[in-house]
């Protein structure tokens, strides 16, 4: 599943409480980024659909406002302080069949013959907005201490373009821990979590 249908209405009123008494309700408040044509847009929709989408891997939406379709992705996710409650929503317009920017996470695949060490944990990247991934994949399986992977050896999806110098360090194995995120010896790839932030891009 690649799209869905989100059927919005516009916010009439602004603030937390507002916010809080939509959500008292099951309704997701979110906005749609101003862009060179058209403004800023505040709105509320299901929650729950919303939800559903992002477990299927959606990462393209149409937002049906008013009986106007936007379509969009998802550029910022907003969670409470703990993690756990979705606050926010914010789009970014798109136009189908023209390659975007979005951000994705970076996940780690296979048991390094040393330390796996990253600061990056998401990479921003350009593609069509239906084909933009859950993540992008590294596969560090038997790589040796004093290994640098570089950008230009990670493979993308077809149709899928880091935005990033190809020479730049994804990650280091090293022989003994130091600066920068620590690994397990052993990293699996998964699937998009809701707490991530996207620029679904998110």
């Amino acid at each position: 599943m690649t799209d869905a249908t989100l059927d919005c209405e516009l916010r009439e009123a602004l603030g937390s409480r507002s916010s809080r008494k939509l959500r008292a309700h099951g309704r997701m408040v979110g906005s749609l980024q101003a862009d060179v044509n058209s403004g800023h847009v505040n709105l509320h929709f299901d929650e729950a659909s919303f939800h559903a989408a992002r477990r299927a891997h959606v990462h393209l939406f149409d937002l049906n406002i008013g009986g106007k379709t936007e379509s969009a992705i998802v550029n910022e996710l907003q969670w409470d302080a703990f993690g756990d409650t979705l606050l926010h929503v914010e789009f970014k317009r798109v136009t189908r069949g023209q390659k975007t920017e979005s951000v994705v996470p970076l996940k780690f695949k296979g048991t390094p013959a040393g330390i796996l060490q990253h600061d990056l944990n998401e990479i921003q990247i350009t593609s069509l907005p239906s084909q933009i991934p859950d993540a992008i994949v590294v596969n560090v399986d038997g790589l040796v201490p004093g290994t640098h992977v570089k950008a230009g050896s990670v493979e993308t999806p077809e149709g899928v373009e880091l935005v990033i110098d190809p020479d730049a360090d994804i990650a280091v194995i090293t022989d003994v821990r130091g600066g920068g995120s620590d690994e397990p010896a052993e990293a699996e790839a998964e699937g998009e979590g809701e707490g991530e932030g996207e620029g679904d891009a998110s």
